[in-house]
């Protein structure tokens, strides 16, 4: 098999998945990772050498080959047809998921499917409590889920808080004191005036910045404080982005209360312990 000349990254991508569906067993499902990013979920930073992620029945001959990943399944896996590929049902696709990765990478997963309407909660949960390999860890998962977040990055930012004992409320509408509508922000520290956004776009179109501005200024006015952080300060000034929440609660910060959340991060492709982790788990060459 091959893929035809002149595609380039994701056209090629799913150009070598159609070649793969040619050659591999009938009963082959894309699932894990895979199945996520064909459906366009939101994933946690996977390296350039992903493997492709397959279930197949345990009958199927068996397949060595170090660009795939393959969980053999005593009744033929499920699947969904997708442009013309067998791909798991979203649930299904976690659950494998969940046999690799650590907690923070699923709930990025598990956010982004309940938000784009790819399953429902019901869904997850039936998987999750089905006794079988990663059950476990998608279960401790749904505990830190939340549909409502709009990005990866804002689900990091709401466990950043949550994971730290900072009570957040996600996609808070604002309105100032006579009830007029100001925004709509990404988390409302519990019990205060204090906002924690992300923001995405380091360098934003004139007319967005001119927008955002108008909006920073009416929150001020209507007494909320509000901090935007960028991905690199969610991954290292995690410190300065939680005591931003303690001061407002009057409350102190102490190393204690942050190890939850680095050792979230630590088990997670956000980071380069827990990267070097998945790579020995998928047997990918040392970097």
């Amino acid at each position: 098999m091959y893929v035809p000349s002149g595609l380039d990254g994701d056209a090629r991508w799913r150009a070598g998945l159609a070649a793969w569906a040619e050659v591999l067993p009938d009963s082959t499902v894309f699932t894990g990772l895979t199945a996520m990013r064909l459906r366009g979920l939101w994933l946690p930073p996977p390296p350039d050498d992903l493997p492709t992620f397959v279930a197949v029945h345990e009958s199927s001959r068996r397949i060595r080959r170090p660009e795939l990943r393959v969980s053999r399944h005593p009744q033929p896996p499920a699947a969904v047809l997708l442009d013309d590929l067998r791909v798991a049902p979203v649930a299904e696709a976690a659950l494998a998921c969940a046999r690799d990765l650590g907690v923070l990478d699923l709930v990025v997963l598990l956010d982004s499917a309940l938000h784009l309407k790819k399953c429902t909660l019901a869904d997850l949960e039936d998987v999750a409590t089905s006794g079988r390999p990663g059950s476990r860890r998608l279960s401790d998962a749904l505990r830190w889920c939340d549909g409502r977040a709009e990005s990866a990055w804002e689900s990091l930012l709401r466990i950043l808080h949550t994971a730290c004992g900072v009570e957040v409320e996600p996609q808070v509408d604002l309105r100032d004191a006579h009830g007029v509508f100001i925004g709509r922000a990404d988390l409302l520290v519990t019990g205060t005036r204090t906002l924690q956004e992300y923001d995405g776009a380091q360098h934003r179109e004139r007319g967005q910045y001119r927008r955002d501005r108008g909006r920073d200024a009416a929150l001020a006015k209507s007494g909320y404080v509000r901090h935007g952080w960028v991905a690199s300060q969610v991954i290292h000034d995690s410190w300065l982005i939680l005591r931003t929440a303690t001061d407002a609660l009057g409350r102190d910060l102490s190393v204690d209360d942050i190890r939850p959340w680095w050792g979230l991060l630590e088990a997670s492709l956000f980071s380069k312990p827990g990267t070097a982790s998945m790579r020995a788990t998928w047997r990918l060459p040392d970097l």
